[in-house]
């Protein structure tokens, strides 16, 4: 007799309706969710929790121009294909002028922020990025700026603390801060994936002292590689611990590594392993008020679904993208098509999470 898996797995069912009923759930309980095939049920598990917290009409996108200001960098993450050395004749940094030409074409098709982001370039002086942040916000734009790492770095060669460095960077017009550099936050996966990267507790205190500035932002994961079941648990459960002392993650966003590299092996990650994420992601990071979906590296279809497990934006439009190949929604007229035949009515918001009217 052959017994399908499903039949061998943890009744999930407990669970589910625990979280559902508002209580928090714990590391091995999300661990029995991220090793069930029972995908179904944690999705609309999440949907649930999702129509709870933000209704089930609504759905919420945004608009912004990526600025890869240089991709010299000195990190050596091994999944990356961006990078230059920093000794490379191929590599680049923007001058001011082109980073207010692409200031000023964004905000003539409609963006009304600037994600500025980076290699990790020790040449470049801290002037670079308070001149770069005074003319992006100058030209009324919100600076969505700087990874852990890239603000970690910047302090250590400037002989500041981070937090006054963010204060010097916030008066420049710093106005958030994105969760980038996580991918898995475990000491074995940071060996795999980027050793000369921050620490996981070096991420998450940076991300603390971002928060306690006033810079709020996301916070994600990239999966889809060597890690296990314990790697995803031990670093959503980081996430929430950060987010219950520092208060600064508006969202969560699940990612999947693309391949860039032929060294750096990925996996097939199944359309419902990534559903099954969205949905436990939304049970378990109770204080994180909205999950996004990517649909620049998922594509549409699987992006409607995950809108249907626990997710409530849509991550778009995404203006210029370098370092990932994109499948994303270009102009503001697709991203509310596209969430009007999903099933949703797209409302606008900026990179805080305000509604704009």
């Amino acid at each position: 007799m052959v017994i399908h898996p499903m039949t061998m797995q943890t009744d999930i069912a407990p669970i589910l309706q625990h979280a559902t009923n508002g209580h928090r759930l714990s590391p091995d309980q999300l661990r029995t969710l991220l090793s069930s095939d029972d995908w179904t049920s944690i999705a609309a598990a999440g949907h649930t929790e999702r129509q709870r917290r933000h209704g089930s009409h609504v759905a919420t996108w945004t608009a912004f121009r990526v600025i890869n200001y240089t991709n010299f960098c000195n990190i050596d993450c091994s999944f990356c294909s961006f990078k230059d050395e920093i000794e490379s004749d191929r590599g680049y940094t923007l001058s001011l002028e082109q980073i207010e030409a692409k200031t000023l074409e964004a905000k003539e098709l409609g963006c009304d922020a600037i994600f500025f982001q980076g290699g990790v370039n020790p040449h470049l002086a801290l002037s670079y990025y308070t001149d770069a942040f005074r003319m992006i916000s100058a030209h009324g734009m919100h600076v969505r700026a700087l990874s852990p790492v890239e603000v970690f770095r910047l302090a250590q060669k400037e002989g500041l603390e981070v937090p006054a460095l963010l204060e010097i960077l916030k008066a420049a017009g710093l106005g958030s801060v994105p969760g980038a550099g996580a991918e898995i936050l475990t000491d074995r996966m940071r060996q795999v994936l980027s050793p000369k990267k921050l620490s996981w507790q070096e991420w998450c205190e940076t991300m603390g002292h971002c928060h306690r500035a006033g810079l709020p932002g996301s916070c994600n994961i990239v999966f889809g590689s060597s890690e296990t079941v314990d790697d995803l648990v031990e670093h959503l459960t980081y996430l929430r611990d950060q987010q219950d002392l520092s208060g600064g993650f508006l969202s969560f966003v699940p990612w999947v590594f693309q391949a860039q590299t032929k060294n750096f092996p990925i996996r097939h990650v199944k359309s419902w392993e990534y559903l099954r994420m969205v949905g436990a992601a939304r049970l378990f990071l109770d204080n994180i008020p909205h999950i996004e979906v990517s649909i620049m590296v998922l594509g549409r279809e699987l992006a409607e679904l995950g809108l249907y497990a626990g997710a409530d934006d849509i991550s778009s439009i995404v203006i210029e993208e370098n370092v990932l190949a994109s499948r994303g929604l270009k102009t503001i007229r697709a991203a509310e098509k596209f969430l009007t035949e999903a099933g949703f009515t797209p409302r606008r918001r900026t990179l805080g999470y305000e509604l704009v009217p």
